[in-house]
């Protein structure tokens, strides 16, 4: 193990390696409710010649390797089930390029949401990306890889969806450029190529390193507005979420629940976000959004939340501040949820079944649902926040979290960055061809199998 501790620092530098016991601390754990799991090593690489050089050690060494963006998941995916090295990609953070007139980004894989944020406000005012939900130390490549969404998705779909390409060390060492990349100088996209983009997507890091990526940008329009509907019938949200994106207006659409404060128990909030280039345009996409749920305003069966100015402010944030309040409600530093994806049809048992499990397990719950694309399914959270400091609170949630991915995939839907055990509970309902083609990718790409191991695996 010294051995190895010293050939990680003539790669990265001492400053950048350490196998002390209060940063492995660190690493082994994220704010779930997944038991630690420690590495060996946490190294920092600076570019992607070092991730080949520490890719190469381990091959050499046969020890494993996680990759880890921000390790904000959640669901300990970039926890080292079986030691080896942490590859912490913060350093990678160097935004490359943007093409302002093919409207993409090129950055490195440890690129924080909030600095390409920053980035673009203050040198290219006029374009965006879809943030997600989270903390802005949260990465571009971390969040592309588990098949994210965000602020846009109602318009642009998954965050994989708005890939254009990758760089990628393979689990042999070799450095891969994969989308219009490989034969172009361009980034912009990854047909007509066979896309190969795939092999990398919600794979939890077992079948390489992404080191650089390019993402979609979009039109970041002068005027924003957002509409709130609001109905207690959970039933008529599949046609009304149906309705209001046939139009093609909302940039991001969400609905939440919740059963604090009391009024707001029994109602079910959608959430509509829309930009434009000007205020008539504005206007417009205001009595568009009216139109299409007419029926159900005519009928006092739904309507439109009034909002003064200064109410709207908070809904108008990208990422959303009132989240990161939510899941620290019980103290104690936990928070655990399932994202799971599904149908917009599936969306009245979700929330019917979604308050059962919190009521079962004695916990409070915030439920809610991003629309991803034009209604063509939706990603709907089962959030459990928890005390770490209470050995009970945290059985509970996973307990919650247990139940919570089962009854996802008895509907229909599946679990979204799911956790090892989650992992589990979607093979035993996944195709066996399926999985028996996943294992035969990943023996081809990673023969030592040292990619995470312990991720899409069985006992």
């Amino acid at each position: 193990m010294e051995e190895i501790y010293q050939e990680l620092v003539k790669i990265v530098g001492e400053q950048f390696v350490s196998n002390h016991p209060e940063e492995l601390f660190i690493y082994s754990r994220d704010m779930g409710t997944m038991e630690p799991s420690y590495p060996d090593f946490v190294a920092m690489p600076n570019s992607t010649e070092e991730v080949q050089k520490i890719v190469l050690l381990a091959n050499q060494k046969e020890i494993p390797i996680v990759p880890m963006g921000g390790g904000l998941t959640l669901s300990g995916i970039t926890r080292p089930l079986k030691g080896g090295i942490v590859l912490d990609m913060k350093r990678m953070n160097r935004i490359l390029e943007v093409n302002e007139t093919s409207s993409y980004t090129v950055v490195e894989a440890g690129t924080a949401q909030g600095m390409l944020q920053a980035y673009l406000k203050k040198h290219h005012p006029s374009l965006k990306h879809s943030i997600p939900d989270s903390p802005p130390i949260a990465t571009i490549g971390g969040n592309v890889l588990i098949h994210g969404s965000g602020h846009l998705s109602a318009a642009g779909g998954f965050h994989s969806e708005m890939l254009n390409g990758l760089e990628v060390v393979l689990p042999t060492g070799e450095v891969a450029l994969i989308g219009s990349c490989a034969a172009s100088p361009y980034w912009f996209s990854r047909s007509p190529l066979p896309d190969l983009a795939g092999l990398f997507l919600g794979w939890a890091g077992t079948t390489g390193v992404v080191t650089k990526l390019a993402i979609k940008l979009f039109p970041n329009r002068p005027f924003n507005d957002v509409r709130i509907f609001v109905t207690e019938d959970p039933e008529l949200i599949p046609d009304i979420l149906h309705q209001l994106t046939r139009v093609q207006v909302a940039e991001d659409l969400m609905a939440a629940m919740a059963p604090r404060p009391e009024w707001l128990q029994g109602l079910q909030m959608l959430i509509i976000n829309y930009g434009a280039e000007t205020r008539r345009e504005l206007t417009l996409k205001r009595d568009m959004l009216r139109e299409s749920v007419r029926k159900y305003i005519d009928q006092k069966v739904g309507g439109f939340m009034p909002l003064f100015p200064d109410l709207k402010g908070p809904f108008l944030e990208a990422p959303q501040t009132a989240l990161t309040r939510f899941a620290d409600v019980r103290k104690g530093g936990g928070f655990e949820y399932v994202g799971a994806i599904m149908p917009i049809e599936l969306f009245p048992q979700a929330y019917r079944k979604g308050i059962e499990i919190a009521e079962n397990h004695g916990i409070t719950y915030s439920l809610g649902a991003r629309i991803v694309g034009l209604g063509h399914c939706m990603m709907f959270f089962f959030a459990y926040p928890f005390n770490r400091a209470e050995a009970a609170d945290v059985k509970n949630a996973q307990g919650a979290l247990e139940d919570t991915n089962e009854m996802v995939l008895e509907m229909g839907g599946i679990p979204w960055k799911a956790e090892a055990p989650g992992q589990k509970q979607i093979i035993r309902k996944m195709d066996p061809n399926t999985f028996a083609l996943m294992n035969r990718l990943r023996a081809l790409l990673d023969p030592k199998g040292i990619m995470n191991p312990g991720n899409w695996e069985v006992d």
